[in-house]
């Protein structure tokens, strides 16, 4: 009871501290609002009002129908230019995308000929160059064919696909960039804020008024696990209800509960490697620098960014000792999917393993920090 009501005393010590700090509490708001917010809406890759302009020397129906295929919000409304215009206008940026239709071309597609289309395509725009290249090449193949078959009155084939979409019906990206940011917002400010308490005691001198009081390391570093968890934890909700699901619209197939509780699990393993990130660092420069090089591989390889099964099998060995590749599992499973605790229960058992192992290897760093200072 007395270890109890330490750790509890201690963590209210840590509340009031990051009360008075207006720093953390704006990236606190910012992280969970406007980082959210940004990260689901400006996704780079996604092809959205590109400039396009047609060369058209045929001036054929099928040469208008093509043109009239690119509408927003993928293409803003194709600039009929001529030749002697194109170059300028790519160089001058008004356009991203420049398709020539050469001479009698529907003449020559009727007549089973196979004529060549020309793409010019501004590549310093590099995530809309590569979008949109294919883009237009599927437009443009799919007037054609389809303009072929209305005029031949060919019989539509046997076999017809028709695709289903799972879990994103509507295949919009901010669905899934608005999960994937508040998961790596997550794991950011857990880092930053247990290893900036950890700092800020030692750069302030109050570690040593710690020393003197009858409390051990364990509850030092318990009160400082349980105290910036439960900020974190409670700004993740809020940003889930209000940002997520209330500003974006994004559904939630699954238990909230459920994914608050595995939230739980990985911050009290981030957590304690904040800690230890403050425990090798001499001062708050050095410890964000720290942050930086271990963020990095944790949002790139954790699955977040891009799927786990397209990397290397090493790659995947090595980072399911991360906490970040199991709560992304459960985020997207439970969020995504509605998968209930039988389907995700082997990532919960991962985060308390590597939870314990990184509280366990902290504690004893904080244990030798204190006793060499």
């Amino acid at each position: 009871m007395v270890r109890l009501s330490n750790m509890l005393h201690l963590g209210v010590k840590e509340l009031r501290s990051l009360r008075r700090d207006p720093v953390m509490l704006a990236l606190i708001v910012y992280a969970f609002t406007v980082a959210v917010y940004s990260g689901a809406t400006a996704i780079p890759e996604t092809l959205n009002r590109a400039p396009i302009a047609i060369v058209d020397e045929d001036r054929s129906p099928l040469a208008l129908r093509i043109a009239e295929a690119f509408y927003p919000p993928f293409f803003l409304p194709p600039a009929m230019i001529t030749a002697a215009e194109m170059d300028a206008r790519m160089d001058a940026g008004a356009d991203t995308f420049a398709l020539g239709i050469p001479p009698s071309f529907q003449r020559d597609v009727l007549a089973g000929r196979v004529p060549a289309l020309q793409l010019n395509v501004d590549a310093t725009r590099m995530s809309q160059a590569f979008t949109g290249s294919r883009y237009i090449q599927t437009i443009v193949a799919n007037e054609v064919a389809a303009f072929v078959r209305r005029y031949r009155g060919t019989a539509a084939p046997d076999i017809d696909l028709v695709l289903r979409t799972r879990f994103n019906q509507e295949l919009n990206k901010m669905w899934f960039g608005a999960i994937i940011q508040l998961v790596n917002n997550v794991t950011m400010l857990a880092l930053v804020l247990t290893g900036a308490a950890l700092i800020r005691e030692r750069e302030h001198g109050t570690i040593e008024h710690l020393l003197v009081m009858p409390v051990t390391p364990f509850e030092i570093m318990m009160a400082k696990v349980w105290s910036m968890a439960l900020v974190v934890l409670a700004a993740m909700a809020a940003s889930l209800m209000f940002v997520v699901q209330g500003l974006l619209r994004v559904p939630i197939e699954g238990s909230v509960p459920l994914f608050l509780a595995g939230a739980a699990l990985h911050l009290f393993a981030t957590t304690s490697l904040g800690i230890f990130l403050a425990t090798i660092s001499r001062s708050m420069p050095q410890f964000g620098l720290l942050v930086i090089l271990t963020m990095l591989p944790l949002q790139m390889l954790s699955g977040g960014v891009t799927p786990r099964e397209s990397m290397p099998q090493a790659v995947q060995l090595v980072m399911q000792a991360a906490p970040t590749t199991h709560f992304v599992i459960i985020a997207q499973a439970v969020l995504y999917r509605g998968a209930g605790l039988a389907v995700v229960w082997p990532q919960f058992l991962a985060l308390v393993a590597i939870g314990g192992a990184l509280f366990g290897y902290a504690l004893s760093r904080v244990r030798a920090t204190i006793a060499a200072g």
